[in-house]
């Protein structure tokens, strides 16, 4: 007994350093866009617009938006051509807000979980452009995950562990861009002036030009 015990032991612990290295390996090459401290690296896109945005502990990033009034965007400083970029995100219940890649092709954020449809304008949707192949949204007050991959014009994401777009072709930006210059690198930006959102572990890894 005593020895299948050490061996069960040892099964555990090789299967958690196991997943341990794989998971290190699966963030290999990414770099934070958001430092968990300030807002060093990122502005408003509009320098006279409402300053929406504050850290708060835990490395967190919110944007607070009453309800009647609008926030401000919050843009990188730096552009990004082929990349895959992950983030978490939380919302109240009907809160809208947008992440944007490039600056040009909004992957939405929309607190629509007693909707239970996935629509051109709703949850993890290419905004008006393509509706998620499945309804993915978290209730409202729980942290939702998100990764984004943007190759040349072609954008795959995968939304709470489950893929929702596949390598869909989007040759347009899909509103309230930075501009409409979609063959060139842009920022990533997220949406501050519809309404409350946070989030945290905003991480990139830029990819080879194809």
């Amino acid at each position: 007994m005593k020895i299948s015990l050490k061996l069960l032991s040892f099964a555990i612990f090789a299967l958690a350093t196991t997943f341990a290295v794989r998971a290190a390996d699966d963030e290999k090459d990414f770099k934070p866009l958001f430092n968990g401290k300030d807002l060093s690296g990122w502005h408003l896109r509009h320098p006279n617009g409402t300053p929406s945005w504050s850290v708060q502990p835990g490395g967190i990033l919110k944007n607070t938006v009453a309800k009647g009034t609008h926030g401000t965007d919050l843009v990188s400083d730096k552009k990004f051509w082929n990349f895959t970029v992950r983030y978490e995100y939380m919302t109240p219940e009907n809160a809208n807000s947008g992440f944007y890649l490039r600056g040009r092709h909004e992957i939405q954020i929309l607190g629509d979980y007693k909707s239970s449809q996935a629509t051109l304008g709703g949850n993890g949707s290419i905004y008006n452009f393509k509706a998620p192949d499945k309804f993915i949204t978290k209730p409202a007050g729980e942290w939702q995950t998100a990764e984004a991959t943007m190759i040349g014009n072609k954008i795959t994401v995968v939304m709470n562990g489950v893929r929702i777009h596949d390598n869909v072709e989007c040759n347009k930006a899909t509103g309230s861009e930075i501009d409409d210059k979609v063959n060139e690198p842009g920022p990533i930006f997220l949406q501050g002036d519809h309404g409350t959102v946070s989030f945290r572990n905003i991480r990139i890894k830029e990819l080879p030009k194809e």
